[in-house]
């Protein structure tokens, strides 16, 4: 017995060794692959872009109201992309809440409405504005679930629509809001910090909460992960994804609400391209575009990069041009590290 197990433990007296090396390197290895390791890389590059911006502009761009700058300049594209991060979760996409932002602008602000809503409250406008957001992610949801038409396709259909709406309704034209309750709302400032901020701040943590800690979040990466298997687990699919494009179509009406307090009008042309900026968000934030991996903190940071970069641009002067296309350096290798990760996660198995 003894002679045996001496034979068994001689060829490999190194294999302890081994697997204290592998231990030691699996922990980090799981850490850079998991939410928090990807989180530190968008923070690092953020970080990395201020010292840019600190460099190039010094005190311009470090004081307070340049920050206070950037992030207004990316709250309202942070609301839009917080909805979307949501339905690209679910494997879907979105490609009307720019349109439906400026349709939810001109709605509110129609003569009617704003007679109206001097006459009881403000809190009328704000209500009209969620309704027509909801009702154009209802009918896109409706489409994409029973209908049976493919994400793109229903949502560029509305991208159209919507916009050609609002052109109709407003005559091509801006109307002004002239209801002063609202503006007073919309400009005031807690803290020393503007309304807008802190409503951004308000929908991102109620994003994180509703996908990281409730049943519907877990339903969604559920479906982004398999759809077929979601079904078949008992999860009813097609109300589902109904829902999650009610949920993108109320994030475009309250960044529609968002821009009136900004611009004080509403028009066709408000949340032109929005669509692309916001995808753009949740894919550097880190969300698969094949679903079955969200991220809200991640699209925050995504949104706050962006913003970050055009600002560093405006403070040096520099050509919209370049701006662009180092936005799309940036996009497209993201796309190639989700590639990345995506061909690893069959092997290692998917994490959420």
């Amino acid at each position: 017995m003894s002679e045996q197990k001496t034979t068994v433990a001689g060829p490999h007296p190194s294999a302890p060794a081994d697997h204290s090396t592998e231990s030691k390197a699996a922990p980090l290895q799981d850490f850079l692959r998991g939410p928090a390791g990807r989180s530190l890389g968008l923070v690092i590059a953020l970080a990395l872009l201020f010292v840019v911006g600190a460099i190039t502009s010094g005190d311009r761009f470090l004081n307070l109201e340049n920050l206070l700058t950037i992030l207004r300049l990316a709250s309202i594209t942070g609301v839009i992309s917080i909805g979307v991060t949501f339905v690209i979760t679910a494997g879907g996409i979105d490609l009307s809440v720019g349109s439906v932002m400026g349709l939810t602008t001109v709605v509110a602000t129609m003569a009617s409405v704003q007679l109206a809503a001097t006459q009881s409250s403000w809190i009328l406008m704000v209500l009209v504005a969620l309704a027509v957001g909801a009702a154009a992610g209802l009918i896109n949801g409706v489409v994409i679930a029973y209908g049976n038409v493919v994400s793109f396709i229903a949502t560029l259909a509305m991208l159209v629509g919507a916009r050609g709406l609002a052109e109709l309704i407003s005559g091509r034209t801006t109307q002004i809001v002239s209801n002063r309750d609202f503006l007073q709302v919309m400009r005031a400032e807690l803290i020393g910090i503007p309304i807008l901020i802190w409503i951004f701040a308000v929908v991102a943590l109620a994003g994180w909460f509703l996908l990281n800690r409730t049943t519907f979040g877990r339903r969604t990466i559920a479906i982004g992960g398999n759809l077929e298997a979601s079904r078949l687990a008992g999860i009813k699919v097609r109300r589902h994804l109904v829902y999650l494009y009610v949920l993108a179509g109320l994030a475009a009406g309250i960044a529609g609400i968002m821009m009136l307090g900004r611009t004080t009008a509403g028009t066709s042309t408000h949340g032109l391209l929005y669509e692309l900026d916001a995808i753009a968000a949740v894919v550097v934030g880190g969300t698969l575009l094949i679903g079955g991996r969200g991220t809200i903190m991640g699209t925050v940071l995504g949104v706050l990069i962006f913003s970050t970069l055009t600002n560093v641009f405006t403070q040096n002067n520099l050509d919209t041009s370049v701006q662009a296309l180092a936005k799309g350096s940036i996009i497209v290798v993201a796309v190639l590290l989700q590639q990345r990760f995506a061909a690893r996660g069959p092997r290692r198995g998917r994490r959420t």
